[in-house]
């Protein structure tokens, strides 16, 4: 053990090798961004001249989205893309962290509507080279969450019902891809209802631009609960489930269900449940109900009863399944939180907070789309950012040349090595997008 120990601390480091590359796997990433030709659609959409720290937007946004796409949660974490020749494997210039705290500095409520019409641009041309449904069925998860700050400097952030000081963004996730289409950063005391008609009329329409053209449905927990967006979603034509709130009505309503009507479902092995449905204002009303059983029934021996209003069609049983799939959206929320943007929020001025959560979600996009076109990804499985990262974007490298040609040597006996290098041709093959 002795002579172990003295091995390693003859180990001699040194920071002085300038071919280099930190986390080179980001070459995949950036060869999808130069396909979907990013850097010009940002330049084009985001008018920010005469602004302080406003020139050339491109190349700043995609400087933090690469820093989010492999693991940065600060600002100054853009510092790892300086690093010895990490700036060619991404095909733009990385910026300084303080040019980067100016950029945001500069964004104004106008601004940001800019940086959103580049994500459902971006979001249109990824459809585009394939990874859209198309003419099949897309299903949407809506939730909001708790942004939590420290401190009461930045503007904006307030106390919500978890009594968090923080902000409370809307945010809207595909089904089985976990990719972000659509977000909204509101003020910390907002609730969950506020702006979530504007919302659900502007994601709708964004997604049909995007290409989606078959079936559109939209999931809803029950802090979504409001005729008007029921009223909304009728108008477009969007199906929905949507929880409700166990209020005297809905009570009622569940006390008057049969018990010949109570259907069991597959549950754990501690507890039991029981799907019904009932009519509440004409809308159809699916009811869970669940309990403990065996050792553990003292704790938990009452039924508890949820529920939610849909217009789908089908056996109460099986769009009780689908309803409940809706708490997949948390996964994309948390590869959003755990070491990505939305761990942290950097400024003190909710506009330019409002450009960070955005940047956030078109790097959780930029990997999702890597992965859905590069085909590293389990079928019907979620991609999780940390995996991606871990197996493509992580792998060390080194930039030589090779008999005139830029060569990115990386580890020998890479265990993921086949799968990168097929997703590597696979985006390469990808034609630029029309604009």
């Amino acid at each position: 053990m002795s002579g172990v120990s003295r091995g390693i601390d003859r180990i001699e480091v040194t920071f002085d090798e300038p071919n280099l590359v930190a986390n080179a796997g980001l070459l995949l990433v950036a060869t999808l961004g130069v396909r979907l030709g990013l850097e010009r659609l940002i330049n084009a959409t985001v008018h920010l001249q005469g602004r302080v720290g406003g020139a050339r937007p491109g190349r700043k946004v995609l400087t933090l989205v690469h820093a989010m796409a492999a693991g940065g949660s600060h600002i100054d974490h853009v510092d790892m893309l300086r690093s010895g020749a990490t700036q060619s494997v991404l095909g733009h210039r990385v910026m300084a962290p303080s040019t980067l705290g100016t950029f945001l500095r500069s964004f104004t409520f106008g601004h940001v509507r800019q940086l959103d019409r580049v994500l459902a641009e971006a979001l249109r041309r990824a459809w585009a080279l394939g990874a859209g449904p198309g003419s099949g069925q897309l299903v949407i998860d809506l939730d909001s969450t708790i942004c939590e700050v420290c401190g009461k400097a930045k503007h904006g952030a307030g106390y919500g019902y978890t009594r968090k000081l923080g902000y409370h963004p809307l945010i809207a996730t595909r089904a089985w891809t976990g990719e972000v289409l659509h977000v909204r950063m509101r003020k910390g005391a907002a609730n969950t209802q506020r702006g979530a008609v504007r919302f659900v009329e502007e994601l709708a329409a964004r997604v049909r631009r995007a290409g989606a053209t078959g079936e559109l449905i939209m999931r809803f927990d029950s802090g979504f609960w409001s005729n008007a967006t029921i009223a909304t979603l009728e108008r477009l034509d969007v199906g929905y489930t949507m929880g409700v709130k166990m209020m005297k009505a809905v009570v009622k309503m569940v006390d008057g269900i049969d018990e010949a009507d109570w259907t069991p479902i597959d549950y754990s092995a501690d507890g039991e449940a029981e799907v019904a449905e009932c009519d509440l204002n004409g809308r159809r009303l699916i009811v869970r109900r669940t309990r403990l059983v065996g050792r553990q029934a003292t704790l938990w021996p009452q039924w508890r009863h949820f529920a939610f209003v849909t217009d789908l069609e089908g056996k109460a049983v099986d769009i009780d399944a689908f309803h409940r799939a809706h708490a997949t959206v948390e996964l994309a929320i948390r590869d959003l939180k755990e070491g990505a943007g939305l761990e942290h929020v950097p400024s003190g001025q909710f506009f330019a907070n409002a450009a960070w959560l955005l940047c956030a979600a078109l790097a959780h996009d930029l990997i999702r789309w890597t992965a859905m076109l590069g085909e590293i990804s389990p079928e019907d499985q979620l991609v999780v950012a940390r995996t991606i990262r871990t197996r493509f974007l992580s792998v060390p490298g080194r930039l030589v040349s090779r008999s005139g040609r830029p060569t990115l040597r990386t580890p020998l006996e890479w265990p993921w090595t086949g799968a990168f290098e097929r997703a590597l041709g696979l985006l390469r093959a990808l034609p630029p997008v029309p604009v």
